[in-house]
């Protein structure tokens, strides 16, 4: 049997998100490197310069605090 993907990509470890409920830093950095593309796609605005012309960009503002959010849920998970 196959494992299961989603979108071609493999699911997080239990030992990593176990790992990363503990506190452990490189856990946790792992998670938020799994979580990435989300978060930009999450964060991504449309911006326009002087000339009316849009541009697409992600905002760091935002994806810090999202990322932050993530950091706290998997720190106080039950």
């Amino acid at each position: 049997m196959s494992s299961p993907t989603y979108k071609g990509r493999e699911p997080l470890p239990l030992t990593v998100i176990h790992a990363a409920k503990a506190g452990d830093g490189e856990a946790i950095e792992q998670v938020l490197w799994y979580y990435r593309s989300y978060i930009n796609k999450l964060c991504t605005r449309m911006l326009y310069d002087e000339t009316g012309c849009p541009h697409r960009c992600v905002d760091d503002y935002m994806k810090r605090r999202l990322e932050a959010k993530l950091t706290q849920a998997i720190i106080f998970m039950n």
